[in-house]
Protein backbone atom coordinates (compact mmCIF):
# COMPACT_ATOMS: atom_id res chain seq x y z
CA UNK A 1 0.00 0.00 0.00
CA UNK A 2 1.13 3.52 -0.78
CA UNK A 3 1.91 5.80 2.14
CA UNK A 4 0.01 9.07 2.49
CA UNK A 5 2.13 12.17 3.09
CA UNK A 6 1.55 15.87 3.69
CA UNK A 7 1.23 17.45 0.25
CA UNK A 8 0.64 21.08 1.23
CA UNK A 9 0.33 22.93 4.54
CA UNK A 10 -1.83 26.05 4.38
CA UNK A 11 -2.65 28.76 6.90
CA UNK A 12 -6.31 29.83 6.63
CA UNK A 13 -7.14 33.43 5.82
CA UNK A 14 -9.20 35.69 8.09
CA UNK A 15 -12.68 36.28 6.69
CA UNK A 16 -16.14 37.44 7.65
CA UNK A 17 -19.53 36.03 6.68
CA UNK A 18 -23.18 36.32 7.62
CA UNK A 19 -23.76 39.41 9.75
CA UNK A 20 -20.11 39.98 10.53
CA UNK A 21 -19.14 36.61 11.99
CA UNK A 22 -15.34 36.40 12.09
CA UNK A 23 -13.85 33.16 10.82
CA UNK A 24 -10.84 31.47 9.25
CA UNK A 25 -11.33 30.18 5.69
CA UNK A 26 -9.08 27.62 4.02
CA UNK A 27 -10.77 25.57 1.31
CA UNK A 28 -12.63 28.06 -0.85
CA UNK A 29 -9.61 30.38 -0.87
CA UNK A 30 -6.58 28.10 -0.99
CA UNK A 31 -7.26 25.68 -2.49
CA UNK A 32 -10.23 27.16 -4.33
CA UNK A 33 -11.80 23.72 -4.74
CA UNK A 34 -10.68 20.32 -3.48
CA UNK A 35 -13.22 18.03 -5.14
CA UNK A 36 -15.76 17.34 -3.65
CA UNK A 37 -15.04 19.96 -0.96
CA UNK A 38 -15.99 23.54 -1.80
CA UNK A 39 -15.30 25.43 1.42
CA UNK A 40 -14.06 24.97 4.98
CA UNK A 41 -14.55 27.64 7.65
CA UNK A 42 -13.48 27.60 11.27
CA UNK A 43 -15.38 30.00 13.50
CA UNK A 44 -14.36 30.52 17.09
CA UNK A 45 -14.15 33.30 19.62
CA UNK A 46 -14.82 34.12 23.26
CA UNK A 47 -15.72 37.67 22.19
CA UNK A 48 -19.45 37.84 21.49
CA UNK A 49 -18.93 40.69 19.04
CA UNK A 50 -17.19 38.21 16.74
CA UNK A 51 -20.26 35.98 16.41
CA UNK A 52 -23.40 37.60 17.85
CA UNK A 53 -24.66 38.74 14.42
CA UNK A 54 -24.89 35.12 13.29
CA UNK A 55 -26.03 34.05 9.86
CA UNK A 56 -29.46 35.58 9.10
CA UNK A 57 -31.74 33.97 6.46
CA UNK A 58 -29.93 33.25 3.19
CA UNK A 59 -30.35 30.79 0.30
CA UNK A 60 -28.37 27.82 -1.02
CA UNK A 61 -28.71 25.53 -4.01
CA UNK A 62 -26.64 22.59 -5.24
CA UNK A 63 -24.48 21.91 -2.17
CA UNK A 64 -24.41 20.20 1.21
CA UNK A 65 -23.39 22.11 4.31
CA UNK A 66 -22.00 20.28 7.32
CA UNK A 67 -21.84 22.28 10.54
CA UNK A 68 -19.98 20.80 13.52
CA UNK A 69 -20.23 22.52 16.89
CA UNK A 70 -17.28 22.01 19.21
CA UNK A 71 -18.53 24.47 21.82
CA UNK A 72 -21.44 26.88 22.08
CA UNK A 73 -24.98 26.86 20.72
CA UNK A 74 -26.66 27.83 17.44
CA UNK A 75 -30.36 27.98 16.54
CA UNK A 76 -31.35 26.66 13.10
CA UNK A 77 -34.47 27.46 11.06
CA UNK A 78 -35.09 26.75 7.38
CA UNK A 79 -37.69 26.83 4.63
CA UNK A 80 -38.45 23.10 4.98
CA UNK A 81 -39.92 23.88 8.40
CA UNK A 82 -37.00 22.35 10.27
CA UNK A 83 -36.01 24.00 13.54
CA UNK A 84 -33.47 23.05 16.12
CA UNK A 85 -30.65 24.03 18.41
CA UNK A 86 -27.14 22.73 17.99
CA UNK A 87 -25.10 22.36 21.15
CA UNK A 88 -21.51 21.32 21.80
CA UNK A 89 -20.66 18.15 19.89
CA UNK A 90 -23.71 18.25 17.60
CA UNK A 91 -23.71 18.17 13.79
CA UNK A 92 -26.20 19.35 11.19
CA UNK A 93 -25.87 17.92 7.69
CA UNK A 94 -28.00 19.90 5.27
CA UNK A 95 -28.58 18.81 1.67
CA UNK A 96 -29.75 22.02 0.00
CA UNK A 97 -30.66 20.39 -3.33
CA UNK A 98 -32.99 22.52 -5.46
CA UNK A 99 -33.10 25.29 -2.90
CA UNK A 100 -33.33 26.10 0.78
CA UNK A 101 -33.38 29.31 2.81
CA UNK A 102 -32.00 28.98 6.32
CA UNK A 103 -30.57 30.88 9.26
CA UNK A 104 -28.02 29.98 11.90
CA UNK A 105 -28.11 32.32 14.88
CA UNK A 106 -26.18 32.08 18.16
CA UNK A 107 -28.31 30.82 21.05
CA UNK A 108 -25.93 32.45 23.51
CA UNK A 109 -24.98 36.03 24.31
CA UNK A 110 -21.61 35.33 25.92
CA UNK A 111 -19.00 32.61 26.24
CA UNK A 112 -16.96 30.66 23.72
CA UNK A 113 -18.39 29.69 20.34
CA UNK A 114 -16.29 27.29 18.26
CA UNK A 115 -17.08 25.13 15.28
CA UNK A 116 -16.66 24.33 11.60
CA UNK A 117 -18.70 24.52 8.44
CA UNK A 118 -17.80 22.37 5.45
CA UNK A 119 -19.41 22.71 2.01
CA UNK A 120 -19.61 19.54 -0.09
CA UNK A 121 -20.51 19.65 -3.76
CA UNK A 122 -23.45 17.65 -5.09
CA UNK A 123 -23.37 15.82 -8.44
CA UNK A 124 -25.60 17.17 -11.22
CA UNK A 125 -28.09 14.33 -10.80
CA UNK A 126 -28.74 15.33 -7.18
CA UNK A 127 -28.53 19.13 -7.33
CA UNK A 128 -32.27 19.60 -7.96
CA UNK A 129 -33.44 17.02 -5.42
CA UNK A 130 -35.72 17.98 -2.56
CA UNK A 131 -33.78 19.62 0.33
CA UNK A 132 -33.09 17.54 3.41
CA UNK A 133 -32.08 18.62 6.92
CA UNK A 134 -30.30 16.05 9.10
CA UNK A 135 -29.68 16.87 12.76
CA UNK A 136 -27.20 14.61 14.54
CA UNK A 137 -27.15 14.82 18.32
CA UNK A 138 -23.72 14.20 19.83
CA UNK A 139 -25.17 11.16 21.61
CA UNK A 140 -25.87 9.54 18.22
CA UNK A 141 -22.17 9.52 17.29
CA UNK A 142 -19.99 6.57 18.17
CA UNK A 143 -16.70 7.35 19.91
CA UNK A 144 -13.65 5.10 19.88
CA UNK A 145 -11.38 5.51 22.92
CA UNK A 146 -8.16 3.82 23.94
CA UNK A 147 -5.14 4.88 25.99
CA UNK A 148 -3.61 6.76 23.03
CA UNK A 149 -6.49 8.44 21.22
CA UNK A 150 -10.14 9.42 21.09
CA UNK A 151 -12.04 9.40 17.78
CA UNK A 152 -15.52 10.83 17.29
CA UNK A 153 -16.97 9.34 14.12
CA UNK A 154 -19.31 11.66 12.22
CA UNK A 155 -19.04 9.80 8.92
CA UNK A 156 -17.13 6.71 7.87
CA UNK A 157 -15.86 3.74 9.86
CA UNK A 158 -13.06 3.09 12.32
CA UNK A 159 -12.64 -0.54 13.38
CA UNK A 160 -16.19 -1.62 14.23
CA UNK A 161 -17.39 1.93 14.93
CA UNK A 162 -19.47 3.70 12.27
CA UNK A 163 -20.79 7.24 11.94
CA UNK A 164 -24.48 8.08 11.49
CA UNK A 165 -24.04 9.34 7.89
CA UNK A 166 -24.38 6.27 5.66
CA UNK A 167 -24.89 5.58 1.94
CA UNK A 168 -23.54 8.95 0.84
CA UNK A 169 -22.47 9.40 -2.80
CA UNK A 170 -18.98 10.79 -1.94
CA UNK A 171 -18.33 8.05 0.65
CA UNK A 172 -17.14 10.58 3.25
CA UNK A 173 -14.89 10.12 6.24
CA UNK A 174 -15.27 12.78 8.93
CA UNK A 175 -13.42 12.12 12.20
CA UNK A 176 -12.65 14.38 15.16
CA UNK A 177 -9.44 12.94 16.63
CA UNK A 178 -7.62 13.63 19.90
CA UNK A 179 -4.13 12.12 19.86
CA UNK A 180 -1.73 12.02 22.80
CA UNK A 181 1.92 13.06 22.66
CA UNK A 182 4.22 10.57 20.89
CA UNK A 183 1.31 8.29 20.01
CA UNK A 184 0.37 7.24 16.47
CA UNK A 185 -2.95 7.16 14.61
CA UNK A 186 -2.99 4.69 11.70
CA UNK A 187 -5.82 4.53 9.19
CA UNK A 188 -6.48 3.26 5.68
CA UNK A 189 -8.15 5.55 3.15
CA UNK A 190 -9.30 4.81 -0.43
CA UNK A 191 -6.61 5.82 -2.93
CA UNK A 192 -9.33 7.37 -5.11
CA UNK A 193 -10.36 9.93 -2.49
CA UNK A 194 -9.21 13.47 -1.79
CA UNK A 195 -8.31 13.85 1.87
CA UNK A 196 -7.15 16.52 4.29
CA UNK A 197 -6.44 17.13 7.94
CA UNK A 198 -7.37 20.31 9.77
CA UNK A 199 -5.20 20.69 12.86
CA UNK A 200 -7.30 22.43 15.51
CA UNK A 201 -4.60 22.53 18.17
CA UNK A 202 -1.26 20.88 18.86
CA UNK A 203 1.45 19.68 16.51
CA UNK A 204 1.50 16.53 14.37
CA UNK A 205 3.81 14.65 12.02
CA UNK A 206 2.24 13.02 8.95
CA UNK A 207 3.75 10.04 7.15
CA UNK A 208 7.46 9.33 6.92
CA UNK A 209 8.71 12.32 4.93
CA UNK A 210 9.77 15.60 6.48
CA UNK A 211 7.33 18.49 6.22
CA UNK A 212 6.94 22.00 7.58
CA UNK A 213 5.85 22.43 11.18
CA UNK A 214 2.11 22.37 11.77
CA UNK A 215 0.45 25.02 13.93
CA UNK A 216 -2.97 25.54 15.46
CA UNK A 217 -5.68 26.10 12.81
CA UNK A 218 -3.73 24.65 9.89
CA UNK A 219 -5.07 22.91 6.78
CA UNK A 220 -2.97 19.97 5.59
CA UNK A 221 -3.74 18.64 2.10
CA UNK A 222 -2.76 14.97 1.88
CA UNK A 223 -1.31 13.03 -1.02
CA UNK A 224 -3.35 10.21 -2.47
CA UNK A 225 -2.59 6.76 -1.11
CA UNK A 226 -3.98 4.21 1.29
CA UNK A 227 -1.86 4.21 4.45
CA UNK A 228 -2.14 7.24 6.73
CA UNK A 229 0.09 7.61 9.77
CA UNK A 230 -0.19 10.61 12.10
CA UNK A 231 2.04 11.07 15.14
CA UNK A 232 1.30 13.53 17.89
CA UNK A 233 4.38 15.67 18.57
CA UNK A 234 2.38 17.01 21.51
CA UNK A 235 -1.20 16.36 22.63
CA UNK A 236 -3.20 17.30 19.54
CA UNK A 237 -6.74 17.60 18.20
CA UNK A 238 -7.56 17.48 14.48
CA UNK A 239 -10.22 16.70 11.90
CA UNK A 240 -9.65 14.03 9.25
CA UNK A 241 -11.95 14.50 6.26
CA UNK A 242 -11.99 12.52 3.01
CA UNK A 243 -14.32 12.12 0.06
CA UNK A 244 -14.64 10.69 -3.42
CA UNK A 245 -14.23 13.34 -6.16
CA UNK A 246 -17.30 14.06 -8.27
CA UNK A 247 -15.33 15.10 -11.35
CA UNK A 248 -17.88 17.49 -12.84
CA UNK A 249 -17.51 21.14 -13.88
CA UNK A 250 -18.64 23.66 -11.30
CA UNK A 251 -20.06 27.16 -11.55
CA UNK A 252 -20.27 29.35 -8.47
CA UNK A 253 -22.53 32.25 -7.70
CA UNK A 254 -22.28 33.16 -4.02
CA UNK A 255 -24.40 30.61 -2.12
CA UNK A 256 -25.24 28.68 -5.30
CA UNK A 257 -23.00 26.01 -6.83
CA UNK A 258 -24.16 24.40 -10.06
CA UNK A 259 -22.55 22.95 -13.20
CA UNK A 260 -23.05 25.87 -15.61
CA UNK A 261 -23.34 29.66 -15.54
CA UNK A 262 -26.84 29.35 -16.98
CA UNK A 263 -27.90 27.28 -13.97
CA UNK A 264 -26.48 29.93 -11.63
CA UNK A 265 -28.45 32.64 -13.43
CA UNK A 266 -31.59 30.48 -13.12
CA UNK A 267 -31.00 30.10 -9.37
CA UNK A 268 -30.68 33.87 -8.98
CA UNK A 269 -33.83 34.41 -11.07
CA UNK A 270 -35.77 31.85 -9.03
CA UNK A 271 -34.69 33.49 -5.78
CA UNK A 272 -35.51 37.02 -6.95
CA UNK A 273 -38.93 36.04 -8.29
CA UNK A 274 -40.03 34.00 -5.27
CA UNK A 275 -39.82 30.65 -7.08
CA UNK A 276 -36.76 29.37 -5.25
CA UNK A 277 -38.34 27.22 -2.54
CA UNK A 278 -40.49 24.35 -3.76
CA UNK A 279 -43.72 23.92 -1.85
Amino acid sequence: MKNIEANKIIDPRPASDGAGVKLKRSIGVEPDYFDPFLMLDEFGSENKDDYIGGFPPHPHRGIETVTYMISGEFKHEDSTGAKGKMSSGDVQWMKTGCGIIHSEMPAMSEGKLHGFQLWINMPAKLKMNKPEYIYIDSKQMEIYIDSEKKIKIIAGKFNNFEGPIKGHNVEPTYFDIELKKDKIFNFELPSTHNSFIYLIEGEIKIGDKNHDKTNNSTLIILTKGEKLKVKGSINSKFLLISGKPIGEPIARGGPFVMNTKQEILKAIEDYNTGNFVQK
